[in-house]
């Protein structure tokens, strides 16, 4: 089997289970639209978009860290996991004490001070604190799953826990309060916990989903020794501390725009604008779980291919072909927005306020884009042990990303946001090739991925102006167009063995 096609092996497996979990979630989205307002789901949005921030600094780049370590480390490999194990419980346990002995203040920060409702948000924040917890404990488990080879069952995992969580959300938000109508059995079972129509029923789902998951990985938690070699902790700890910070920045430039919002666009047009910039976003999860296949796949590809001579040339080869499929969908979506608005049409009275901000769709593609070139030209630092520059440019990053969210949003609300995120990619994925071939030279053909990109923005462009049949005319175009300039590579691929 040649080395793109055990990428890509790799790759599907991981992506099929991505693809399967994110689209299982993915069908709640029209069921959340049409139960809840567009304010209610902008406090949807902000809550979870906090959760990704907090998540990111409990898992501790362990991940990462995880893989490099596999493979810098001769002899007794075990250890590497636990001392992996070990940072994320500390930092998870000192996370569960901060938050449950800070949840008031938290709260009240949350609420933005409005009485009625902090005492929703001290629910949520207890909540959200056992769910991020659960999910931190995990990461290495899921790690060592996937380093041993696991798919299988690292896939089984992760769909049950979306199934589960889609389950208890119907469950919760539409099956029990029909039953209560006409059961005494369900009212009296239902009877001081259960809140109808209540945001916090989205949260105790995930609780339950993250619980089991965390169950489910029990055989990998009880492999964790307390031997703890100092020596590799403080290798670790110096390896990971900038992927950790950059991890933040990396959070702060994808979600810092929806904590922000209610702050810098202040009222219950903020709190709406929240929500429909939340739910029109989901119509780019496509291209969202197509980035987030490829980490999964990539991340122990890399670090395990890393020896071989042509690792670069591999490096290079990936990175056309992951830009090309990456435009594909791009342009497959914004040639189908015109039926995929259904997910979010919301109730009848809210279809045109969610329906408002579908113009920003091509932007938001767009960013993922950038998002999935940027991780692919982070390989350079993490394979040359440089992880600091992954400080430097994600920082950098965070401070535009700051600076424009203040500028624009009160301005131009969502669209600021959009095109705040987009300026902050195209300075990291500069920054990232510049100093990427200055200190780890990657032979990337960049003026053919730059024109692939310029034709796909405008070709985007004009589908998503276009009706369904031209639009999806355009892609079928630019996928002939694709096939013709690639032939000769595609063969060479498909004839390797």
């Amino acid at each position: 089997m040649s080395v793109v096609k055990r990428f890509v092996s790799d790759t599907v497996i991981y992506g099929f289970t991505t693809i399967l979990s994110r689209m299982l979630n993915f069908i709640l989205t029209p069921f959340f639209v049409r139960k809840f307002e567009a304010s209610i789901y902008g406090v949807f949005t902000n809550l979870f978009a906090i959760a990704s921030m907090v998540n990111a600094v409990l898992a501790f780049g362990m991940e990462t860290t995880f893989f490099r370590y596999l493979q810098k480390v001769e002899g007794d490999r075990s250890k590497v996991f636990d001392n992996s194990f070990f940072i994320t419980l500390i930092t998870t346990a000192l996370f569960l004490l901060t938050a449950f002995t800070f949840t008031e203040p938290i709260a009240h920060w949350l609420s933005r001070g409005e009485a009625q409702e902090i005492q929703d948000y001290v629910s949520y924040v207890k909540l959200f604190a056992v769910i991020l917890a659960a999910d931190a404990i995990a990461v290495v488990p899921f790690a060592k799953l996937r380093a041993e080879g696991q798919a299988k069952r690292y896939g089984f995992i992760k769909v049950l826990n979306i199934l589960i969580f889609v389950g208890f959300n119907f469950f919760l938000l539409y099956w029990l309060p029909e039953w209560n109508k006409g059961s005494e059995f369900w009212r009296n079972f239902s009877a001081g916990w259960f809140r109808e129509n209540w945001l916090g029923n989205v949260f105790i789902s995930n609780l339950i989903a993250s619980v089991v998951t965390l169950f489910l990985v029990l055989p990998q938690l009880l492999s964790f020794k307390f031997k703890i070699d100092g020596k590799l902790l403080k290798d670790m700890m110096a390896y990971t501390f900038p992927i950790l910070i950059a991890n933040i920045s990396f959070i702060i430039n994808e979600n810092l725009d929806k904590i922000m919002f209610p702050r810098l666009l202040t009222g219950e047009q903020g709190e709406e604008d929240l929500g429909v910039y939340g739910a029109v976003a989901k119509l780019a999860v496509f291209l969202q779980l197509f980035v987030t296949a490829f980490r999964l796949g990539a991340e122990p590809f890399f670090f395990s291919y890393a020896k071989n001579e042509n690792a670069r040339k591999t490096y290079a080869l990936i990175m056309e072909y992951f830009v090309i499929a990456m435009v594909i969908v791009m342009v497959g979506i914004c040639a189908n927005v015109d039926w995929l608005k259904g997910f979010i049409r919301g109730s009848e009275d809210q279809q045109a306020v969610y329906w408002s901000g579908l113009a920003i769709v091509p932007v938001l593609l767009f960013n993922y884009v950038l998002l999935g070139i940027y991780m692919n030209l982070s390989v350079w630092y993490k394979l040359s042990d440089q992880t600091r520059y992954g400080l430097y440019i994600s920082g950098i990053g965070a401070i535009i990303t700051i600076i424009l969210n203040f500028m624009l949003i009160p301005t131009y609300s969502y669209w600021g946001a959009a095109l705040s995120t987009t300026a902050t990619y195209v300075v990291m994925v500069g920054l990232s090739y510049v100093w990427g071939q200055k200190n780890y030279s990657i032979p990337y053909d960049a003026k053919k991925i730059g024109l692939y990109l310029l034709a796909g923005i405008v070709i985007s462009g004009l589908a998503y102006q276009a009706n369904f049949w031209i639009g999806n005319l355009l892609l079928i175009a630019f996928l002939a167009g694709i096939a013709y300039l690639e032939k000769g590579s595609l063969m060479k691929i498909i004839k390797r063995r």
